[in-house]
């Protein structure tokens, strides 16, 4: 089972983020633990400095904006192999 970790304060991108994960995850059939973290100095130990974070099985995968449903299923697939950028939309 993949932890999936969504960052962020409570912005409706960051309520939209976990939402879609939770859909996606749904349609699947695919098993997570979906966290959300709105703690500002757990946010900052990821280095997220744009909300809403996405870590999956603590790798840093997204920050900024809300991620599209393929990229979300590339993270739920666990095939995609990469680190952060590998979704193409970190804030670094």
């Amino acid at each position: 089972m993949k932890t999936i970790k969504v960052l962020g304060t409570g912005c409706a991108n960051c309520n939209t983020t976990l939402q879609l994960i939770e859909e996606q995850a749904k349609g699947k059939g695919v098993q997570v633990q979906l966290e959300k973290v709105d703690d500002v100095a757990e946010i900052m130990r990821y280095g997220v400095m744009s909300t809403p974070g996405v870590v999956v099985d603590e790798k840093l995968v997204h920050a900024g904006g809300v991620p599209s449903r393929e990229t979300i299923d590339s993270w739920l697939g666990g095939n995609s192999g990469g680190g952060c950028c590998s979704g193409g939309a970190c804030g670094g």
